[in-house]
C-alpha cells in the first residue's frame, strides 16, 4: 500500500474531524473547519453506509460486498443521514451543493429514504430539484416507501413532484407502483387524490393492482399482508381494471391464485375479474391454484377453489382430474368441492396412484366415499339438481344463488359448501 505524505494525512484527519462534527451535529465546529479554508464544503467523504442510505447504483452493476459497506457523500448528505439539522443549516448557508450525488443520491433522495420530513422541507425551501433521478433511476418520491414518509411525499407533491413519473430503469415504476409494492395505503390514497394513473403500466406491463396482489403474500414469514389487501381495495374502488394483463398475460387474479389468497381473490372476482382468463401458456387462475395448494401453509385452498368455481371458472378436464388429487390429496375439502362441480366423474387408474397411502388412511372415510360415488352412476337427484341450477346461472352463480327463494342450507349446498363426505 502506498505510503501517504504528511499533507495527505493531514487532509484525511481533517475530513474525519469534519465527518465526526457533522454526525454529532456540532454546527460550531463544522463552521470553524469551513472558515479555516482548508476543506471545501462539497468535499467527498467516505461514510459507513451498510443500509445503502446514501448509495444508489444502476441495475445490473456488480460490486463486491465490502464496497457496499461504505458510500461517498458530501457533508450535507451526512447531516441528513444523521438528522443533524443545525449542521445542515450551516452547510446550506455556506453554499453546499444540494443537487449533487457522489454515490448516486442527492440529499433530497436521502431525506425521503430516512423519512425525515423536516429535511425535505428544508431542502425544498432551498430549491432542491424535485423530480431529479438518482443513479438507479428513481425520483425522491420513489424513495417514499413507508407510513413515516407520507409527510415527505405530501411536501414533494405540493412543490410539483410528478406522481406519474416512471423510474428510469428496468422497472419503469410509477410512485403508485412503489406504494403498492410496499403496501402503504396512505401513500396510495395520496397519489390517487393527486391524479396518479390507477392503471399505469411498468416495464413488465404490470399495473399497481397486479403489483399489490403479488406482494400481498410474504413468502418468508408465510403470512398475508393486510395492508396490501387494503391497497388492492383502494385501487379497485378507484376503478382499477382487474382484467388487464401483463406481458405474460397474467392478471391480478392469476397472482392472487398463485398466492392462494382467498381474501384477495374474492375482492377481485366481485370486482369483475375474469376467472377464465388465460396466461401466455394457456393457464387460467385455477391452474395456478393447483400448483401451490400444498405449498401455502397459512392458506385455505378450499375457499379459493369454491370462489373460482362459483364465479364460472373452467373446470379441470375430467381425464386430468388425477392432477387435482396430486395437488390436493391432503386437502379433502378442496377435492370435494372440485368433484361436486361435475355432474359425474369417472375415475381412472391414475386416481389412486395420486393419493399416498398414509394420506388415504388419514382421510379414509372421505376417499372411500369418493371412489364409491364416482364408480356408481348416476349421482343423487339432489346433486344433479345442483348441477343444473349452477349451469343455468353460469357466471351469475355466486350472486344469483343468494336471490333464490331457498333455505340458506340449500344455498350453501348449491355453492359447493363442503360437508366432509361425498354422496
Amino acid at each position: 500500500m502506498e505510503e501517504l505524505s504528511p499533507r495527505q494525512l493531514a487532509v484525511l484527519q481533517l475530513k474525519q474531524q469534519f465527518l465526526e462534527a457533522i454526525k454529532a451535529d456540532d454546527a460550531q465546529q463544522v463552521l470553524q473547519i469551513l472558515q479555516n479554508g482548508k476543506l471545501d464544503i462539497n468535499t467527498v467523504l467516505d461514510v459507513k453506509d451498510p443500509g445503502m442510505i446514501l448509495a444508489s447504483y444502476k441495475q445490473g452493476y456488480w460490486l463486491p460486498e465490502y464496497k457496499l459497506e461504505k458510500s461517498w457523500a458530501m457533508g450535507i448528505h451526512v447531516s441528513v443521514m444523521y438528522n443533524a439539522l443545525e449542521t445542515a443549516l450551516v452547510l446550506i448557508q455556506e453554499g453546499a451543493a444540494l443537487n449533487r450525488m457522489p454515490n448516486g443520491k442527492t440529499p433530497l433522495h436521502v431525506a425521503c429514504e430516512v423519512s425525515n420530513s423536516d429535511f425535505v422541507a428544508l431542502l425544498l425551501a432551498h430549491r432542491s430539484k424535485i423530480n431529479i433521478m438518482s443513479l438507479s433511476g428513481h425520483t425522491p418520491l420513489h424513495h417514499c416507501t413507508s407510513r413515516e414518509s407520507v409527510d415527505c411525499a405530501k411536501q414533494l407533491i405540493l412543490k410539483g413532484a410528478d406522481v406519474n413519473m416512471r423510474s428510469d430503469n428496468n422497472d419503469e415504476e410509477t410512485p403508485l407502483h412503489t406504494a403498492a409494492r410496499f403496501g402503504v395505503p396512505e401513500l396510495v390514497v395520496l397519489y390517487l387524490s393527486h391524479g396518479a394513473s390507477v392503471n399505469a403500466l411498468n416495464f413488465l406491463q404490470e399495473t399497481p393492482l397486479m403489483t399489490a396482489a403479488f406482494w400481498a403474500y410474504d413468502s418468508m414469514d408465510q403470512i398475508y399482508r393486510e395492508d396490501h389487501h387494503l391497497v388492492c381495495r383502494l385501487l379497485l374502488d378507484h376503478q382499477a381494471d382487474p382484467n388487464l394483463q401483463e406481458e405474460d398475460h397474467k392478471t391480478a387474479l392469476h397472482k392472487a391464485a398463485w398466492n392462494c389468497d382467498h381474501i384477495l381473490m374474492q375482492m377481485l372476482l366481485e370486482a369483475g375479474a375474469d376467472s377464465r382468463a388465460m396466461d401466455i401458456n394457456g393457464c387460467a387462475p385455477i391452474q395456478y391454484l393447483l400448483k401451490v395448494s400444498d405449498m401455502r401453509p397459512m392458506a385455505i385452498p378450499e375457499l379459493c377453489y369454491q370462489l373460482l368455481l362459483n364465479h364460472n371458472a373452467a373446470r379441470v378436464y375430467p381425464p386430468q382430474f388425477h392432477k387435482v388429487l396430486q395437488s390436493c390429496h391432503d386437502i379433502p375439502r378442496a377435492v370435494e368441492i372440485m368433484v361436486n362441480s361435475y355432474e359425474r366423474l369417472k375415475p381412472t387408474n391414475k386416481w389412486r396412484a395420486a393419493i399416498p397411502d398414509e394420506c388415504y388412511k388419514r382421510h379414509e372415510d372421505f376417499y372411500d366415499s369418493l371412489f364409491a360415488v364416482c364408480s356408481n352412476t348416476p349421482r343423487s337427484l339432489l346433486h344433479l339438481t345442483r348441477c343444473a341450477i349452477r349451469a343455468r346461472l353460469a357466471e351469475l352463480c355466486h350472486s344469483g344463488v343468494a336471490q333464490l327463494p331457498l333455505p340458506s342450507s340449500m344455498k350453501r349446498y348449491i355453492l359447493l359448501e363442503p360437508e366432509g363426505i361425498l354422496y
